[in-house]
């Protein structure tokens, strides 16, 4: 009887998953559309892109939102209603949107990014962005996806970080982001917006 019911459980999860992500789309365009685009790739540099984001860092940083950790005024007011489960599941759905590339409005800013990025800088004692974000900017189910993210948004977090705004996140960021030059956070952040 209990293999039975484990069969069925398991015939079963490939519809809840499907249903999930379509409950998932539905929130995404009846709200989330509106900032983030219709498929994650937001065209306003205020407002990050959320295509092929890991699933878990979107559910954490909904959570996030949700409980005050993360302030913001636009998006407490979009997450209120959501359950934890709505969460995982916008996470699982803007992981599988496919990320589009987008050109590099610097080309010689974003070489000096990619330095820094892949090397650091051992003069000023800035790590390499990839010893945690990965050497393709992917990111991990706690750290986010950074390729393909609009420089400006990549500027605007780490000054936040910086100036110990944004604290959901690995505290490690601070000491960072205050170790970076003004040269070095525009130049990473167009590194980055440039890999897909």
């Amino acid at each position: 009887m209990r293999a039975l019911l484990f069969l069925l459980l398991i015939a079963a999860l490939p519809r809840a998953q499907s249903a999930d992500l379509a409950a998932a789309e539905a929130i995404v365009q009846g709200r989330c559309f509106i900032c983030h685009g219709a498929n994650g790739e937001s065209s306003s540099p205020v407002f990050p892109r959320l295509a092929g984001q890991n699933a878990a860092y979107v559910a954490r940083q909904l959570a996030d939102y949700r409980s005050g950790k993360r302030k913001s005024s636009t998006m407490q007011p979009m997450v209120e209603e959501l359950s934890p489960a709505d969460m995982q599941a916008l996470g699982e759905w803007f992981s599988r949107q496919p990320p589009q590339e987008h050109p590099v409005q610097d080309p010689e800013l974003a070489a000096v990014g990619r330095f820094v990025y892949l090397r650091g800088n051992p003069f000023s004692g800035v790590p390499a962005c990839a010893s945690c974000h990965g050497p393709q900017a992917l990111g991990s189910e706690t750290l986010p996806r950074l390729a393909g993210q609009h420089a400006q948004y990549v500027e605007n977090q780490i000054k936040l970080f910086n100036r110990r705004e944004r604290t959901n996140d690995n505290a490690v960021m601070h000491g960072i982001a205050s170790k970076l030059s003004e040269l070095e956070t525009k130049a990473v952040a167009a590194y980055l917006s440039g890999l897909k």
